[in-house]
C-alpha cells in the first residue's frame, strides 16, 4: 500500500524497478525532485487542475491523476491558474471532442507566455489515432498526450515530460494489465468510487467504448475487498462499485466469480453502509443478482438499466441482445423481489431505421416500467461506430420531435413516481451544503432521490432521519426527524 511506503529509501540514483507499482512509487520520487526545484525558485508550491469529461469511470480515472500529483507535490489550482492543466477527455459523442479542442484553444495564449506551464490530455477521446495526429499536427504546444490503458503510468510521464522537456506521447491500443496500490485523492471522504473491471465486451453498434475503453477485464476480487476496506477504515460509508458492465463481472477471472458473489463479499466489510453499482446491462442480469439485492441490507434500492429503445428490431439493430419483452419480463422479477426499488434508464432517440411505431413501442416501455428519472438522448452519430453507415437515417426535425414527446412523458410519470415517499421518514447520507441555501444541506435517498432540508456542514457526511415534506419531481424538501 502506497500510504506504508518510506519514501525516504527509493534511491533514484538508480535504475528503475521493472514491476508495478513500485516502477511508479520510484518516478513519483524523481518529479519531487523538479517540484522542489520549482519552490525553491518561485517561493510557492506548483499548482495542477485535472478536469473530468464523461463517465464516472473518467472521474475514478481523475481522482488517481490527483493522487498522483498530491504525491509528487503539486497544490490544486484553478484551471485559469493552474501551472499544470491535465483535460481527463470523453469520446462519447463527437460534440465532446470539439469542447476540448476549444478548451485548447483556451490555453495556448496562457502556455506561450508561460512556456513552463504543462497541459496533459488523456482519457477516451486520446485512443482514436486521428485526434492524436491532429493534436501532433495543430496543437503542438501540448505536453503530455496519453490515454485510458496506461493511465497508471502518470508519474513515469510527467518524468519523461520533465527530463526531455518535449512532447511525450504514449497510447497503448489494449491492455491486460491492471496495476494496484497507487494514490489517489478522492473528492468526498465519505464516499467513493471502486472500478471492479474495465472495457467492454458489448459492442453496442452507436458506442464508441469497447475501441477506446479495450477489452473487459476483471479485477481480483481479493484485491477489490482490499481497497474497500482501506476505504472503509479511512471514513468512507458508501461505495459505487464501477464497470462498463458490472453485471459480466469476473467472467476473465482464472477462477470464475460472480458480481453476486463479489457483491456478497462487500457486504461483510465493516464500516460500509450503502453498496451501490453502475452499469447494469440488461442482458446480463442473474436472478442470483437480484436474489442479492432483495436479501441485501446495504445494497441500495436504485438500478440504473439502461433499456435504449423499446422497439425489438431496433434493440437488434443496437446490438443489444435483448428484446422489449425480455426487459419487461427482467423489470417485473426485480420488481417482485425489491418492491420498493427505483429503476432508471437510457434511452436514444431517432437510431438509424426508428419509426413512429417503434417510438411508440418506446413509449409504452416508458407507461409499463415507470421509472424514477431517464436520461434521453437524440441520437448522435459517432464516427467509427457501425451505426454510423446504417441506412435511414432519421429526420432531426422528426428525432427533435419524437425527443420532446418522450421528455415530456417521462417527466409526468417520473414526478409521480418520485413522490410516493412523500410524507415518509427516510435516511440520508449528507453530502454538501445546498448550492442554492447556505441555510440548507443536501443529500441521498438510498434510491438516488436527492434531499433538501435546513442543516449545517457539520451533517456532511452523516446520516441523518429525513421526514419528506413535498416533492419537487425530482428532489425532496424535507426536515430532520425529531
Amino acid at each position: 500500500m502506497y500510504r506504508e511506503i518510506d519514501w525516504d529509501k527509493i534511491d533514484i540514483s538508480v535504475e528503475p524497478p521493472i514491476e508495478e507499482p513500485a516502477r511508479q512509487y520510484y518516478f513519483m520520487m524523481k518529479c519531487r525532485e523538479w517540484v522542489q526545484v520549482f519552490v525553491k525558485e518561485s517561493g510557492r508550491r506548483p499548482t495542477a487542475c485535472v478536469t473530468t469529461f464523461g463517465c464516472q469511470m473518467n472521474a475514478r480515472d481523475s481522482e488517481k491523476l490527483r493522487g498522483v500529483l498530491r504525491e509528487i507535490g503539486y497544490d490544486e489550482g484553478s484551471e485559469e491558474t493552474a501551472d499544470f492543466v491535465i483535460y481527463n477527455t470523453c469520446t462519447v459523442r463527437e460534440n465532446a471532442n470539439t469542447r476540448v479542442y476549444g478548451r485548447l484553444g483556451q490555453l495556448k495564449p496562457r502556455k506561450k507566455k508561460n512556456p513552463g506551464m504543462m497541459i496533459a490530455l488523456c482519457g477516451c477521446m486520446m485512443q482514436e489515432p486521428e485526434v492524436v495526429e491532429k493534436l501532433k499536427k495543430s496543437y503542438r504546444f501540448v505536453d503530455l498526450i496519453f490515454g485510458t490503458h496506461n493511465i497508471y503510468k502518470f508519474a513515469e510521464l510527467v518524468a519523461a515530460r520533465m527530463d526531455s522537456g518535449r512532447q511525450v506521447i504514449d497510447i497503448w491500443k489494449d491492455t491486460d494489465q491492471i496495476v494496484e496500490d497507487l494514490p489517489n485523492k478522492r473528492k468526498y471522504p465519505f464516499k467513493s468510487g471502486v472500478n471492479i473491471m474495465f472495457g467492454c465486451n458489448n459492442f453496442c453498434s452507436y458506442c464508441i467504448v469497447p475501441y477506446v475503453r479495450g477489452r473487459e477485464r476483471s479485477r481480483e476480487p481479493d484485491a477489490i475487498i482490499r481497497e474497500i476496506e482501506r476505504l472503509a477504515a479511512d471514513g468512507v460509508s458508501e461505495v459505487m462499485l464501477l464497470g462498463q458492465n458490472v453485471n459480466s463481472y469476473g467472467k476473465t477471472l482464472d477462477v470464475p466469480v460472480t458480481f453476486a458473489q463479489l457483491l456478497r463479499e462487500i457486504e461483510k466489510i465493516r464500516g460500509i453502509r450503502r453498496i451501490r453499482f453502475m452499469t447494469s446491462h440488461p442482458k446480463d442480469l442473474s436472478d442470483e443478482l437480484i436474489q442479492v439485492m432483495a436479501e441485501s441490507d446495504k445494497i441500495c434500492r436504485h438500478l440504473h438499466l439502461p433499456v435504449q429503445s423499446g422497439s425489438t428490431k431496433i434493440l437488434e439493430k443496437m446490438n443489444r441482445r435483448y428484446t422489449k419483452e425480455q426487459y419487461l419480463a427482467l423489470v417485473r422479477r426485480i420488481r417482485e423481489a425489491v418492491p420498493d426499488i427505483s429503476l432508471t434508464t437510457d434511452i436514444i432517440v431517432g437510431f438509424p431505421g426508428e419509426t413512429e411505431e417503434d417510438f411508440q413501442e418506446t413509449l409504452d416501455v416508458v407507461r409499463k416500467v415507470r421509472y424514477d428519472s431517464a436520461f434521453t438522448f437524440i441520437y448522435s452519430k459517432r464516427t467509427g461506430t457501425p451505426a454510423a453507415v446504417m441506412e435511414n437515417q432519421v429526420p432531426e426535425s422528426v428525432i427533435r420531435n419524437r425527443f420532446d414527446r418522450l421528455l415530456k412523458e417521462v417527466q409526468e410519470i417520473a414526478a409521480h413516481a418520485c413522490s410516493v415517499h412523500e410524507g415518509t421518514v427516510q435516511e440520508v447520507l449528507v453530502e454538501e451544503l445546498s448550492g442554492h441555501d447556505k441555510t440548507m444541506v443536501t443529500g441521498r435517498l438510498s434510491n438516488n432521490l436527492l434531499v433538501h432540508f435546513p442543516g449545517e456542514a457539520k451533517l456532511i457526511g452523516s446520516y441523518v432521519k429525513v421526514l419528506l415534506e413535498e416533492c419537487k419531481g425530482f428532489y425532496y424538501i424535507g426536515k430532520k426527524s425529531e
